[in-house]
């Protein structure tokens, strides 16, 4: 069965990120064979969902999916992998983004992309329909978490993720210094 790796990439950020990249360039190097998507998602929480959902519905027939998320992305991996069960890495994850970005409403500007949004109070209440309170499938999900953090607060990572995979390193930052130290690891614990 041919495989897909899906990159989901934080708040504000997109394909272009330097985690999203450096996974390509392993990818393309190393393993050819997997199908990479990087999908640039919406601005808001219900259609980046919709989108992840549409992605998924397209190749979970004929493909085995594995999922990597930074930040927001490590959130929304959490849910996909909630949905469906996809193995999933997560780095550097928001466990309560719904609180934090509460402190980000009004307009925002996509340093990648240039795109100009207002973010509003609704779209916390869209984040919070996409939480999952505890995690389903333990073994199929792995923790990558830097405490020097300056975004979100590591510890809340460590606990969600009780029970999961974890490799929590000292210091670092929220961007996760060093990534390029993992990427095989991350596709054989995904099994792609």
């Amino acid at each position: 069965m041919p495989v897909l790796l899906i990159y989901i990439h934080g708040f504000n950020s997109s394909p272009l990120s330097l985690k999203a990249q450096q996974m390509q360039q392993w990818c393309e190097i190393h393993r050819p064979d997997i199908k990479l998507e990087v999908p640039r998602l919406a601005c808001y929480p219900a259609a980046a969902a919709a989108q992840l959902n549409a992605l998924v519905d397209r190749y979970k027939g004929d493909y085995r999916i594995g999922l990597v998320g930074s930040s927001l992305g490590g959130y929304l991996s959490a849910w996909l992998n909630s949905q469906h069960g996809f193995p999933a890495v997560v780095i550097n994850p928001a466990v309560k983004p719904y609180e934090l970005l509460a402190d980000y409403l009004g307009p925002q500007k996509n340093p990648y992309t240039g795109e100009q949004y207002l973010l509003e109070t609704h779209h916390m209440d869209e984040l919070k329909a996409l939480d999952t309170e505890s995690i389903t499938h333990p073994e199929s999900m792995w923790l990558l978490q830097q405490e020097g953090d300056e975004v979100l607060d590591y510890r809340q990572a460590v606990a969600k993720y009780q029970g999961c995979k974890q490799t929590v390193e000292a210091g670092g930052d929220h961007a996760f210094v060093g990534f390029e130290r993992y990427p095989a690891e991350i596709i054989q614990f995904l099994g792609l």
